[in-house]
Order: C-alpha cells, then sequence, then structure tokens
C-alpha cells in the first residue's frame, strides 16, 4: 500500500488530467452517438455565446478562444505565466 500511495501522490496532477481527459472522451463521445440536441461541447459553446443569432456573441467567443489559444501558445513556449 505504501507504493501505491507513493505513487499517487508523485503522479497525482498526471492522474487527474489523464481522467478529467477520459471522461471528457466518453461523454463526448455518447453525446455524439446519441444525436440529442444540446448535449456536446460543441452545441453548448455555440449555445453559451449564440454564434448562430448574435454577432457580439461569435465575436466574444472569438475573442476568448483565440486569447486563449495565443496565452497557452505562449505559456508553453516562453514556460512563463
Amino acid at each position: 500500500m505504501n507504493r501505491f500511495t507513493a505513487f499517487v501522490r508523485r503522479n497525482a496532477s498526471a492522474l487527474l488530467w489523464g481522467s478529467w481527459a477520459l471522461f471528457f472522451a466518453i461523454y463526448e463521445t455518447v453525446a455524439l452517438a446519441n444525436k440529442k440536441d444540446d448535449d456536446t461541447l460543441s452545441e453548448n459553446t455555440r449555445k453559451l455565446f449564440r454564434v448562430r443569432s448574435s454577432k457580439a456573441g461569435r465575436a466574444i467567443f472569438t475573442v476568448v478562444l483565440g486569447g486563449g489559444a495565443a496565452w497557452f501558445l505562449m505559456h508553453i513556449l516562453t514556460e512563463t505565466m
């Protein structure tokens, strides 16, 4: 049990991110397979930002996604922030 606890403590971050990614992949796959409305990440994002009915919502989504992607790129490449 000691070795297992040590492993979990050493790898907690990787285990949590991996678990989240696995959960998301399974949830999204089920949502795509069942063909129901408003259950995928894309559908909910469109709904949240009202990209189909609002130019402002489309612009806000573009700024949020573009800004987030630019920040993440700089974060990874410069190892700062």
